[in-house]
């Protein structure tokens, strides 16, 4: 960064920037972790000389060991986009209400966790159900490691339990499927031609003020060769509803890119994954019993309302955990 020349070459000079800026961070996790260790030999000695310092000891170790966790997940997460903001959307499956009351529940549930983590969100696409419930939505989530963490959520979830909107009270099974991808820089090497695009407007839907605006400024944009859309209308102008729903295009192609390239390496050679994007990766059940069981963790909870107000981190952690050490269980049909 000393060489006068650093600057001419932007891009290079931001990503030696942020190199630094991941150590920096290291050495000050690592200094931390050293200073509470240190702390508590010299605690731990004070109580084995019987000085009444119990409630110390317990709270620094509580700080340590949740100092620990955070270290562990980052270690975790080393991916290339890890660190970089995530762009969710939530797709209810076939059942009609059932299953669009379900994907407001869980778009809800991923608010929640942002709020509980400091992460800011914002809701870019929002297609009310029906009768109760949502269509579609689409948040961002901004914050360091909001992709890596909320990567761990793609994929279906299922929820069992008795219908509020069955007359006979019968028990119903939905699903709802999550899926992630990165927000990226606006110069990422994704070329997207003006003939490739279809650009339709259209005026915002919705309850309006809590979810959207609801004015004539809506955009729909739709990728003709690969049959993708995406659309915007949180924003108040057309210009910037155009521009959001292109950043969230750009994502969604240069993931499909990424997944054609690693698709072509299992072929060669001969690789297969363990868990398949789209499987069934997690259940809640309200009814006959309690919990919420992820199936390629086996990691279990009973209290199902802590987990729907987004505390998600134990099952994220777990994930990561185990994907980190090569032990995914795939679900399977008994897995309830």
């Amino acid at each position: 960064m000393a060489e006068p020349d650093f600057w001419k070459d932007q891009a290079s000079a931001q990503k030696i920037l942020q190199r630094r800026r991941r150590l920096e961070e290291d050495v000050a996790l690592r200094e931390r972790l050293t200073k509470q260790r240190d702390d508590l030999v010299v605690i731990a000695e004070w109580l084995d000389a019987g000085e009444p310092v119990e409630e110390d000891y317990l709270r620094a170790l509580d700080q340590f060991e949740q100092e620990v966790d955070a270290g562990e997940v980052k270690k975790m997460l080393g991916g290339e986009h890890d660190r970089k903001n995530a762009i969710v959307t939530i797709h209810p499956g076939a059942g009609g209400t059932e299953s669009q009351d379900w994907a407001e529940m869980l778009l809800r549930m991923y608010i929640r966790w942002a709020e509980r983590r400091g992460f800011k969100k914002e809701l870019v696409d929002f297609q009310p159900g029906d009768e109760a419930g949502i269509k579609d939505a689409t948040i961002t989530i901004t914050g360091e490691y909001a992709y890596g963490l909320m990567l761990a959520e793609a994929g279906v979830h299922r929820l069992v339990r008795i219908s509020p909107y069955d007359q006979a009270a019968r028990r119903h099974t939905s699903f709802a499927s999550v899926f992630v991808w990165p927000e990226l820089p606006d110069d990422i090497d994704i070329v997207v031609e003006d003939k490739d695009l279809r650009i339709d407007t259209y005026r915002s839907s919705g309850a309006g003020g809590q979810h959207v605006n609801v004015t004539d400024s809506a955009v729909r944009i739709t990728h003709l060769p690969t049959g993708i859309v995406t659309s915007c209308q949180n924003e108040r102008s057309q210009h910037r509803n155009k521009d959001v729903a292109m950043r969230v295009l750009k994502s969604k192609l240069y993931d499909l890119r990424l997944k054609e390239q690693q698709a072509t390496l299992d072929r060669l050679g001969g690789e297969k994954k363990d868990i398949a994007f789209g499987s069934q990766i997690r259940s809640y059940v309200l009814h006959p019993y309690q919990m919420v069981k992820d199936h390629r963790t086996k990691e279990s909870v009973g209290d199902v309302n802590r987990i729907l107000d987004g505390d998600v981190d134990g099952f994220i952690k777990a994930y990561l955990m185990k994907k980190a050490a090569g032990t995914l269980s795939a679900a399977t049909d008994d897995d309830v």
